[in-house]
């Protein structure tokens, strides 16, 4: 038996509104759009300098003392004076010291008279010997007695010499009573005080009175090992007489401690001989000039020497370059815009800059800024870097 409900107007009316109204709802759903992705993260891109650059290595060494002089009495006795303030600079010839002069002026006279006697003795006997001649002739006296004559004149002759030499000696011992500055240089501070006794000489015991070491030019000593002595070998004989092999002449670079860059400049001009046998290392030398006196002996600085022959390179800002392990990359960014990386081949430092020698080309665009937003593979806003206006001059490329 079927029931029948009625349904009137009203009733109709209040069902379909709350059905209209979700149909208009699920049709403007179905008509929304989707939300869109994060834009590309933008970066600067520029492409690798190019440059000719000469590789450099580094070295730590001391200044030397081209000369280096003690100062020592060559005669004995008491310092009688002192004509220097120490650690003055000195001229060649400058009086230094003064020994007791009285003993030696005595000795001198002495040898002043001994000469004398010994003259006036040769002038006798040559006047014997002369009149012997005659009487000889007439057979006044003998042969032999005529000898003895000469014999007495030689004798007389040989005195006069032997005098004279001592003469001359005690004329140089007074004169070495004047100690002078054989060199140009700084002196050191005195080592005897006057009044004190001092022992003179050409043996081992003299005494020391004080040191002078030139102070322009000087020499810069330093040291490097056996593979790097091997290298500049085999670079100079092939021709690149620009490295720091054995050639002279060559020029380096140096800088002090308190200081930034390699600011003097100088030229090497010794290698050692031999390598030495308990570190592995041979000694090098370069000489500078040294003007101001601001380097010192035992002084220490680096010196920066070529370590290549000029070759053109690609450059890349250090910070550019990424780590993935052991390997070394680039991020570039291809014509979709897209970041690819790759991998590199670094060779030394030249300021900012990164010498590249293998995986790039000239026309790569490195992204030099923003490389820690992007990932490989990602898509990027590149924004193209102007070449800075001195692209072409830079520091020496240093090794690591």
């Amino acid at each position: 038996m079927n029931h029948t409900i009625p349904v009137n107007s009203r009733t109709l009316r209040r069902l379909a509104l709350p059905l209209a109204l979700a149909t208009l709802v699920a049709a403007c759903g179905d008509n929304q759009p989707q939300q869109a992705g994060p834009p590309p993260p933008g970066v600067t891109v520029a492409k690798p300098v190019q440059r000719q650059v000469t590789e450099h290595d580094e070295y730590v060494g001391r200044f030397t003392a081209v000369n280096s002089v003690e100062v020592r009495a060559r005669v004995s006795g008491s310092l009688d004076g002192l004509h220097f303030k120490d650690g003055q600079i000195v001229k060649q010839g400058d009086l230094l010291f003064t020994i007791d002069k009285r003993p030696f002026e005595n000795a001198l006279a002495q040898a002043r008279a001994t000469l004398a006697q010994a003259r006036s003795n040769l002038t006798y006997a040559e006047a014997d010997l002369l009149r012997g001649q005659q009487l000889v002739r007439d057979k006044t006296i003998t042969d032999q007695t005529f000898e003895q004559r000469a014999q007495a004149a030689r004798n007389a002759q040989a005195a006069v010499n032997g005098a004279e030499a001592a003469l001359r000696q005690a004329e140089l011992n007074l004169g070495f009573t004047e100690l002078r500055a054989p060199i140009e240089g700084r002196i050191g501070d005195r080592r005897v005080s006057p009044g004190n006794l001092v022992t003179g000489g050409d043996g081992g015991n003299t005494t020391l009175l004080a040191t002078i070491v030139s102070t322009n030019p000087i020499y810069f000593e330093f040291t490097f090992d056996e593979a790097s002595f091997l290298r500049y070998e085999r670079m100079a004989a092939g021709g690149d007489r620009d490295v720091a092999s054995r050639g002279a002449g060559v020029a380096v670079t140096l800088k002090l401690i308190d200081e930034k860059e390699f600011m003097h400049r100088g030229r090497m001009d010794f290698v050692d001989n031999v390598i030495d046998r308990s570190t592995g290392t041979i000694r090098g030398r370069a000489v500078f000039e040294n003007a101001n006196g601001i380097f010192t002996p035992g002084m220490f600085a680096r010196v920066s020497v070529p370590a290549s022959p000029p070759y053109n390179a690609l450059l890349v800002p250090d910070v550019a370059i990424g780590s993935e392990q052991a390997r070394k990359y680039v991020l570039t960014v291809n014509a979709d815009n897209v970041a690819v990386p790759k991998y590199v081949t670094l060779g030394p430092l030249a300021g900012d800059l990164r010498v590249i020698k293998g995986g790039i080309v000239a026309g790569d665009n490195i992204i030099v800024d923003g490389v820690a937003r992007v990932r490989p593979g990602q898509k990027v806003a590149p924004h193209e870097q102007k070449p800075p206006a001195s692209a072409n001059a830079a520091p020496p490329a240093k090794t690591d």
